[in-house]
């Protein structure tokens, strides 16, 4: 079947609530295509087709809801079939920044993560830039991500780098950013304090060792 016709029949399932239908299906794409390519290839567009049409208030809260149930047990199945893969890069410390709420994101910048090698450690929402720099300094780990949705959350991320610069950490420690809000303002990546971001999670290894100097620097804002 064409791609394009499937995903419009996980959007279809994921608008009218069919959680087992949508979740049938992904399991028979996983099961020709690996879960990975279904993140990529199938998941990740529709979560960003429902965000969009989320944020123009043309799908049902309920909607909104079903789409992160099933992107939970997308994630679950994605690690419980990847959890084999030796980590032997970073650490990476990730959490969504104090005030910030939106998991998706985040979750799904960790399954890649996880699958291209990584270790991390996931701090969860609303995390403090205090306890960001404090995981990043107890499990020696050289970056630090950050991830907010909305503009009144990233502002917040100039605290961790604030706290980074007040213990002498930026010049070992590098802040990487995301999401929705810097795809719309590109500009906020550099006035929050941030080395670097990308457009989608499945980048975020190669961010991730850009950043760590495993690859040349380049296109990271």
């Amino acid at each position: 079947m064409d791609i394009e016709a499937v995903r419009t029949r996980l959007l279809d399932f994921i608008l009218i609530g069919e959680r087992k239908e949508a979740m049938d299906l992904l399991d028979d794409w996983a099961s020709r295509y690996h879960w990975r390519a279904t993140i990529v290839e199938l998941l990740e567009p529709v979560l960003d087709e429902v965000g969009k049409r989320w944020s123009a208030e043309k799908i049902s809260l309920a909607a909104g809801y079903m789409a992160g149930k099933i992107a939970e047990d997308v994630l679950l199945k994605a690690v419980q079939a990847e959890e084999a893969i030796p980590q032997i890069k970073g650490p990476v410390v990730i959490g969504n920044i104090e005030d910030d709420y939106h998991s998706l994101g985040r979750k799904l910048v960790t399954i890649f993560l996880r699958t291209a090698g990584w270790r991390v450690i996931d701090l969860g929402n609303d995390v403090r830039a205090e306890e960001f720099v404090d995981a990043a300094v107890a499990n020696e780990a050289n970056i630090i991500g950050v991830s907010a949705m909305m503009l009144t959350t990233a502002e917040n991320i100039r605290n961790v780098r604030q706290e980074m610069d007040r213990r002498g950490l930026s010049g070992r420690i590098k802040l990487a950013v995301g999401g929705a809000v810097f795809k719309m303002r590109p500009e906020l990546v550099v006035e929050v304090g941030g080395d670097g971001t990308v457009a989608s999670a499945v980048d975020a290894p190669r961010l991730m060792a850009q950043l760590s100097g495993m690859e040349d620097a380049h296109d990271l804002a």
